[in-house]
Parts: structure tokens; sequence; C-alpha cells
């Protein structure tokens, strides 16, 4: 009997904890949920942060994780050497493409430029079609409420069809995320 390869869920997030706990605990409980749900966490590697909280709520609960950090953020990041699997890139742009590769779906939490640099990447390769991966905004306490807006802008403007925001799939807690994710894997 052939084994069903793991559902792998990469998640792009902050490595700093922001300003409300609700993000750590909303990236505790996702990591705890894809552990349960015998789903793989794939995300960059760090230990500092929501990166941190999540895959150590993974770890706690028994799942696999793996990692991929780029050799420059080795110390900045703190890079989490005990996950099921640790790679070190070269860079930023491969540690990208190795996580996405790695990936069945993608779930981008609060966090800062380096988020938003990592969502856009994805968005924009399945705009192009280049993939057809689903892509979630886990917009715990409203925080992406203002991309949000600023993607109806880009619509309105005409710099971008409406269906782009279609590619893009947002949800308000970690419950709603996994139903969706069970869903997605079946």
């Amino acid at each position: 009997m052939t084994q069903k390869p793991t559902y792998s869920v990469c998640v792009f997030c902050g490595s700093r904890f922001g300003r409300f706990g609700s993000y750590n605990d909303s990236a505790s409980e996702l990591g705890e949920a894809l552990a349960k749900n015998e789903m793989r966490l794939v995300y960059g590697a760090g230990d500092v942060g929501l990166m941190g909280a999540v895959a150590s709520a993974t770890q706690r609960a028994n799942g696999e994780t793996f990692g991929v950090i780029p050799v420059h953020l080795l110390d900045q990041e703190v890079g989490k050497r005990d996950l099921t699997s640790f790679i070190i890139t070269e860079n930023m742009h491969e540690r990208k493409k190795v996580m996405f590769m790695n990936a069945d779906a993608i779930v981008t939490l609060p966090g800062g430029a380096g988020s938003l640099d990592e969502l856009f990447e994805v968005l924009t390769w399945r705009q192009l079609g280049l993939h057809e991966k689903p892509v979630y905004l886990l917009n715990v306490k409203g925080f992406w409420d203002p991309l949000l807006a600023l993607l109806d802008h880009i619509i309105d403007e005409g710099f971008a069809d409406p269906s782009f925001k279609d590619s893009l799939q947002v949800v308000n807690d970690v419950p709603t995320l996994m139903e969706r994710l069970r869903a997605d894997r079946s």
C-alpha cells in the first residue's frame, strides 16, 4: 500500500510578536492544529516572533516541521535547528522558492515587509498562472483590513482585474482556516 504524501502548509508570518497577544495565540493555535491534522508546517525556520511560536506549537503537538532559512539570517532569526527538516539557502529568493515548492497551500499570518513580500510573490505567481495552490490570509483582529482595502483600490483604479482578489482567501480564525485546509487536502 502506498502512503499518501503529507499535506504541507507554508506559513508566512512575522519574526516579531506584534502589538497584540492574539497574534501569538493564533500562531500557536495554528501550529498545534497543523500537527493534530497531520499537516506539515513549512516556514522560515526562525525561532523568533510568530515564526518561533508556530514552529514550537507544531513541535509540542508532535507535528512535522520543515524550515528554510538563508545563511545571512541564521543569527538574526535564530535558526531553529531542531526541526524535522532544516534547510539553509544562499539567499532570500532561494528560501521563498524552496518553501513554495515544498507546500500544498500557503497561509499568511500578521507580519511585516518580509511577510508581504512572500505573500505578493505567491499571489503574483498565481495571477500569472504559475500555480493553483490555495493562498490564505489569516486576518487576526482585522490586521489585514488595510491591505484588503488597498487591493480593492488597486482593482478600482484599473491596475488589476477583479479576479485578482479571488486568488486570496481571507479567514478570520484558525478553526475556519483548518476547515478549509482539510477540504483542500481531500
